[in-house]
């Protein structure tokens, strides 16, 4: 399912391998697809969504808008990092 800025086709909230087609600044669109959700202490849910083309993510509330508080992305954004990095088999080397 795919939605696109400032339209919101899906009855409801992200789900993983959800599509989001988001317009860059210099006017470009890009396909970023949902690769985690995330619930933080107050029972707000956000989706990491991740770019393969420009190898760029982004966080979204749970109905697709971006979150404008960089900070907060951030924060979202290192959990599903340090969360991924748990969860991934270890390397056999």
């Amino acid at each position: 399912m795919a939605s696109r800025n400032g339209e919101s086709p899906q009855s409801g909230p992200l789900e993983l391998k959800d599509v989001l087609v988001i317009k860059t600044t210099d006017d470009q669109e890009r396909d970023f697809e949902v690769v985690g959700l995330i619930q933080d202490e107050e029972k707000n849910s956000y989706a990491v969504c991740y770019c393969e083309a420009s190898d760029e993510f982004v966080v979204t509330d749970s109905g697709g808008e971006l979150i404008a508080d960089e900070d907060l992305a951030q924060e979202i954004l290192d959990d599903f990092t340090a969360f991924a990095e748990e969860a991934a088999p270890p390397k056999e080397g």
